[in-house]
């Protein structure tokens, strides 16, 4: 059963859960990147077989891909196209512009933004599909211009979701692959005969997915380590019970570690919220996990005021965050640190999962401190240029040489004297 505490009785840090790595997972993860980097696709292969009794070819055909589109119910497919262009059209205002300076005589200096060649999207398996997370990460990485986008996700009996198939295409993937887990992060980061390597690694996973991105940083790029899924939600006397309690279980159904609080300053509804969350787990699918995540992380905090709450938001920087009152714009300012903010009574966060336009790969565990949502931004490179005439050099080269010897670095200030030198004899 949720526990309710008064503001003070739980340390900030207390509030959501932070899951440990199972035992072993760092060793474990090593060694499949291992086997990967040296037999390339028979290992691939081997655990296809192993994890997901696939015996499929690595690579999905687009014939397979647009089979798959066909078999779609076409209702389904509409919404997909309608969220599809709620995404495109709220990343397309991400772009960023290259820029150039010329003012000083003599002098050009600018910034070049350059998409990566090549993006690598895992997309979770296992006991459900996740069409959502396709569209959320291929439609960001084409709009910022990357050349291949390539998909990776676990075939369970050589089995892909027809859905997830469909929304790869919408999304406008260029290849698929049947691969899930740590090996398909070690595919995607060095290559084998089939997979190419690729310059970033997105998308969410498990403990496996999430160590071996952990492992393969630096010799490809990554979105972020994610954790399990967070919610929390500011709700005044107005909001009801009923409404407050599905928006916790749409989180907690994700998995057992899954956290989910309330916090309010009315002690009504904190009276009220168990009560419901009750009636609704009784008649979820997902029942036994969403249980789970309620009983061991979900907490109930009882404060002052709403600013008190949102104070406490700002401290343990939640990945979604709901500010459910009548008049939430009133208090956006206020907010510093969440993934994703839902404002209003009106806006559960479900919408941004699925269709609202925002992206749903958000910062977890706190890390909304410092980091941020993907974007278009995490599919391009900056690359800056500076052009200087003989003459703009000159004049400033003896306080670049000046400024290289207060370093102790006098071979950098004679790369600019030589060159002044030479002007003047």
């Amino acid at each position: 059963m949720i526990r309710t505490y008064k503001y003070g009785e739980v340390a900030p840090e207390d509030i959501f859960a932070r899951t440990e790595m199972p035992a072993n997972v760092e060793n474990i993860v090593s060694e499949i990147i291992d086997t990967v980097r040296r037999d390339g696709d028979e290992a691939l292969r081997q655990y296809n077989l192993e994890f997901d009794r696939s015996r499929e070819p690595l690579e999905v055909t687009p014939e397979e891909i647009d089979e798959a589109y066909r078999s779609v119910d076409p209702e389904l497919i509409e919404i997909l196209e309608e969220a599809a262009a709620n995404i495109r059209e709220f990343h397309s205002r991400q772009k960023r512009n290259s820029f150039i300076l010329n003012e000083k005589p003599g002098i050009v200096m600018g910034q070049k933004v350059v998409p990566i060649e090549r993006a690598g999207l895992y997309v979770p398996g296992g006991t459900a599909a996740y069409p959502s997370t396709v569209l959320m990460n291929c439609i960001p990485a084409h709009i910022a211009g990357v050349s291949e986008i390539i998909i990776t996700t676990p075939a369970t009996d050589g089995k892909i979701s027809p859905v997830l198939l469909a929304a790869a295409k919408i999304g406008g993937a260029n290849r698929i692959f049947r691969v899930g887990g740590a090996q398909a992060v070690a595919a995607l980061a060095y290559g084998t005969e089939t997979i190419p390597a690729v310059d970033k690694i997105v998308g969410p996973g498990n403990a496996f997915v999430a160590e071996a991105k952990k492992q393969v940083y630096g010799i490809v790029s990554i979105d972020m380590i994610a954790g399990p899924s967070e919610i929390l939600i500011v709700a005044d006397g107005t909001c009801v019970p009923e409404v407050v309690a599905a928006d916790m279980l749409s989180q907690a159904e994700h998995d057992r570690f899954a956290t989910a609080v309330l916090v309010t300053d009315s002690p009504e509804l904190a009276e009220a919220v168990p009560q419901e969350l009750e009636k609704q787990l009784k008649v979820l699918p997902r029942e036994e996990i969403a249980r789970a995540s309620i009983d061991h992380n979900g907490k109930i905090i009882l404060t002052e005021d709403i600013e008190t709450a949102i104070d406490i938001a700002n401290e343990i920087a939640p990945e979604h965050f709901e500010l459910c009152v009548d008049n939430p714009f009133d208090y956006l300012d206020r907010i510093r640190n969440a993934g994703s903010v839902f404002l209003g009574k009106n806006c559960p966060e479900a919408l941004g999962d699925y269709f609202a336009g925002p992206n749903h790969t958000l910062p977890t565990g706190g890390t909304a401190r410092f980091n941020s949502p993907l974007s278009v931004d995490d599919f391009t490179k900056k690359m800056q240029y500076s052009y200087y005439t003989e003459d703009a050099l000159a004049k400033i080269a003896d306080k670049v040489a000046r400024f290289a010897a207060e370093e102790g670095l006098d071979a950098h200030g004679r790369s600019v004297l030589v060159r002044k030198n030479r002007k003047e004899r």
